[in-house]
């Protein structure tokens, strides 16, 4: 049995150097809002930078197409996210990986071999952030640019970061907003409006103004602050969680039903958790909130997101949240064990939980046909509960 330091390193971190750092074009794949920081950072380090198109069914059919049968959606939107850019000039792919059960950490090296076979020529930078955090994002980061500025370097993970939490907030204040807002559409357009704008935002103090900047214009939206509306968890595997073509924008459709979705994964979230030293990192992460929530029904993480799955629903379901919808691809291994425990979490904190699982045959139809009836009972429920909260106060 090897197991040594060394074969980690091999394979965590795959860096190519076969192309002059002066003619590197920089591509990554799309997940979710990840393209703010990552664009912010890059361009920072003075490298240029290919952006693929959105995921769309385009995208999806050229990752069927290349791909294995069987292997899981995300995989196949990331495939061809990296051809897409390649078809647009890209010569270097960027990619970070980690351990345990999830097929996630094959990704780069089946799409590499996949892309090799397709006639493409590049080089490919992968690396764990799992493995030594800060370290290996720096040395990958410098091995695709060979910047060594340290100011570049601080402008980069600032403006990068604070995109991030910009991103996430006005993220959040939308979920909040839209169930409750009284001329629709209103925190849509504030939304989309804030996006660009952050997206265009590049000196250092004024992506530190952002997050403030967006809590303050949301708050002008006028919104019924009386109107009971119920509260449900949105959890499951990171990309579909992020990406709004993979999750059928999942999240407008259960808020434009009058339900605040409060989706409990987030990048600045995890962003700061890896990057950030544990030193520096004083409060409670979600990751160990999850673990210690989860301890009655699983004994430890298995990789990809199955704890955090866990570990919300029970937190939901003791902190007042009216149900749980789990999304997850289809032959998702880490999520496929957290969908078998989740019926016996259900049944015993005593919560609804909404199974959906993704590929490129699901139809938005019927996933939304689901989601309202789901939604009708979540609704059912929390009106039961105010109305037996009242009679507690009028006796």
């Amino acid at each position: 049995m090897i197991n040594t330091d060394d074969e980690q390193q091999k394979r965590y971190a795959v860096m190519d150097d076969t192309i002059p750092t002066k003619e590197r074009i920089i591509a990554w794949p799309r997940m979710g809002n990840i393209d703010l920081s990552m664009e912010a950072l890059v361009s920072s380090l003075g490298a240029k930078i290919v952006m693929p198109p959105q995921n769309t069914n385009e995208a999806l059919e050229i990752g069927v197409k290349n791909s294995i049968e069987g292997i899981c959606l995300p995989y196949k939107l990331n495939l061809a996210n990296y051809v897409m850019a390649l078809e647009q000039g890209a010569n270097t792919l960027m990619m970070f990986q980690a351990p345990g059960s999830c097929r996630f950490g094959n990704y780069t090296k089946m799409a590499q071999k996949t892309l090799k076979k397709m006639g493409y020529k590049f080089d490919m930078c992968v690396f764990d952030m799992y493995q030594s955090k800060m370290k290996q994002t720096l040395a990958a980061f410098w091995h695709v640019t060979r910047c060594i500025n340290p100011f570049r370097y601080y402008k980069g993970f600032s403006t990068g970061f604070n995109k991030a939490f910009a991103i996430d907030t006005a993220e959040r204040l939308l979920f909040y907003t839209r169930p409750r807002e009284l001329n629709k559409g209103d925190a849509e357009k504030c939304y989309k409006k804030w996006y660009q704008i952050i997206r265009e935002t590049t000196s250092i103090s004024g992506c530190k103004k952002l997050k403030k900047q967006v809590i303050e214009d949301f708050k002008k939206i006028p919104i019924d602050k009386d109107k009971i509306v119920p509260k449900v968890y949105l959890l499951g595997e990171f990309f579909v969680l992020l990406d709004p073509y993979t999750n059928q924008e999942i999240e407008k459709t259960v808020g434009d039903l009058g339900v605040e979705v409060q989706r409990q994964i987030f990048f600045s979230d995890w962003l700061e958790h890896v990057l950030k030293p544990s030193l520096f990192y004083k409060k409670e992460s979600h990751r160990e909130r999850c673990v210690r929530y989860a301890k009655d029904y699983m004994k430890r993480a298995i990789g990809g997101e199955c704890i955090e799955t866990v570990g919300d629903t029970v937190y939901g379901a003791r902190n007042g949240v009216d149900g749980i919808i789990h999304i997850m691809p289809f032959s998702c291994m880490p999520e496929i064990v957290a969908q078998n425990i989740l019926p016996k979490v259900s049944k015993k904190e005593d919560i609804p939980v909404l199974e959906l699982v993704l590929d490129e045959q699901t139809g938005k139809a019927g996933n939304i046909t689901r989601i309202e009836a789901f939604i009708d009972l979540v609704k059912r429920r929390k009106l039961r509960e105010v109305n037996k909260n009242d009679n507690k106060i009028k006796k």
